[in-house]
């Protein structure tokens, strides 16, 4: 019998009449009797809160080695994300991985095929690192293995293929989305992991300064209008627009989402997955919500003119519409629109803010220290004459070396007044639209990001990466 393995309970200490476990908040007694009898012996628990039992039992299962065929990589079992007990070195790898993966919060995992060896690598704070290699002999049967788990066509070698799969490691319960496409050494393969059972942010936890929160708060509040999250794809937009809706979520308002995927659910929330192949998708699902009588629409991503069109009447007839556009700042998506097709007074009429966003590695606490900032740095951060100190990470074992660990966001949030509304009927070119908004007290991403950088929350480094001056 194996504790850690059949009940995920952790043994702690074994004597000749007793034995003590760690278990979490919420275990399961009729378990613990089960031990009880099997092993003949006083079963004692100490209880954990819940993530630090979850932490303790990664750790744990990822203390073993497994050799690929010479490879070392690292081990976890994972007992409870495979149904099959094959133990072959394929299962163990992709087992192994997962859970590696899982224990890190990594978004991603690369199988990336090449002439010598395979590489594998994951994406942890939006940085892929290399984590392990596995040799050609090997590697297609990891490809088989994935292909397997997510219902898709293992002889068909040539053409990408997009599937997904459905795990449970530990109390973690992930959906992970697989994409496979061919190259010249074999299919790559890309794994998003997304943790189904993972908490939501609020408004007060996503990096907003007291100032941004307060507006995104009014907006929220809105009756009616359009407001729009902007930015490149990773920068956590839907995760603004999920923390917009838990503000507002109440049990008198009905409240909609048309998503591509849907993220994460939202109790007390209709949610709508886009289907493009039986013919919803974003424009057809939004008209069809507004027949469902909606107080809150959220749209996954304004993508075409169609849907641009069908959210700005939406939002001229009484609904609070919330999506997301792919621009680099606030002013721009007025830009966006306009290059959609949307007539000047409508998009006036109808948007009531933009808000844009990045995301910022956070310096890792447990080796944070302070230095003095170099001139040119201070250069390039327009901060010449600081005075001050900045932090960085030296690097330890819980960031992985690299000096950060989890992500926070660096804000612009642009109001817009009837001044600016007038504005937008004359013109839509986002310098002036900037320019006009920065006399009224518009605080740019930049500002926000230095603003962080100054609190020790995040490097210099960070900021001009996602945000170029």
């Amino acid at each position: 019998m194996n504790i850690l393995r059949d009940y995920r309970l952790i043994p702690e200490e074994e004597g000749e009449d007793y034995i003590r476990l760690l278990v979490p908040e919420n275990f399961n007694h009729e378990d613990v009797e089960e031990i009880r009898f099997l092993t003949g012996k006083d079963v004692r628990v100490r209880v954990l809160p819940e993530e630090e039992f979850v932490k303790e039992l990664q750790k744990r299962i990822s203390e073993e080695e497994i050799k690929v065929e010479g490879e070392e990589v690292s081990r976890e079992e994972g007992v409870d994300i495979l149904l099959s007990q094959d133990e072959s070195p394929a299962v163990s790898l992709v087992n192994s991985l997962l859970i590696k993966a899982s224990a890190v919060n990594a978004s991603d995992i690369h199988f990336e095929p090449y002439q010598e060896k395979a590489v594998v690598r994951l994406r942890m704070d939006g940085v892929l690192h290399e984590i392990a290699t596995v040799p050609p002999s090997t590697y297609q049967n990891v490809v088989s293995r994935i292909k397997v788990m997510a219902n898709l066509n293992v002889a068909e070698r040539r053409v990408p293929q997009d599937g997904r799969i459905r795990v449970r490691i530990g109390n973690r319960d992930l959906d992970i989305r697989v994409s496979v496409v061919p190259t010249v050494f074999g299919e790559r393969v890309v794994l998003r992991l997304l943790d189904r059972t993972g908490s939501l942010l609020t408004l007060e936890e996503i990096g907003l300064s007291e100032r941004d929160e307060a507006k995104v708060k009014r907006l929220a509040k809105k009756p009616y209008g359009i407001v729009l999250v902007t930015g490149p794809t990773g920068a956590g937009k839907t995760t603004t627009l999920y923390a917009m809706i838990l503000y507002v979520k109440n049990p008198k308002k009905n409240i909609i989402t048309i998503e591509d995927p849907v993220e994460y659910q939202i109790k007390g929330v209709s949610q709508i997955q886009v289907n493009p192949k039986v013919g919803l998708t974003f424009a057809t699902g939004l008209r069809s919500v507004l027949r469902q009588d909606p107080d809150i629409i959220m749209v996954g991503e304004i993508r075409d003119s169609e849907t641009a069109d069908i959210a700005v009447h939406a939002a001229l007839t009484g609904h609070l519409v919330l999506s997301t556009l792919h621009t680099n700042d606030a002013p721009s998506a007025v830009t966006r629109l306009a290059d959609m097709g949307i007539e000047p007074f409508l998009i006036a009429s109808s948007l009531e803010g933009i808000i844009a966003q990045r995301l910022v590695r956070r310096i890792c606490e447990s080796c944070k220290e302070p230095y003095t900032p170099t001139e040119e740095e201070l250069k390039e951060l327009g901060l010449e004459g600081f005075s001050g100190v900045f932090y960085r990470g030296r690097g330890c074992e819980r960031c992985l070396g690299t000096g950060y660990r989890g992500r926070i966001g660096i804000f612009e949030v642009l109001e817009l007044d009837e001044d600016l509304k007038k504005l937008i009927t004359k013109t839509q070119d986002a310098n002036d639209i900037r320019k006009t908004a920065r006399q009224k007290g518009f605080r740019t991403m930049i500002e926000d990001g230095i603003e962080k950088v100054v609190s020790g929350i995040t490097t210099s480094s960070e900021v001009i990466s996602v945000v170029k001056t």
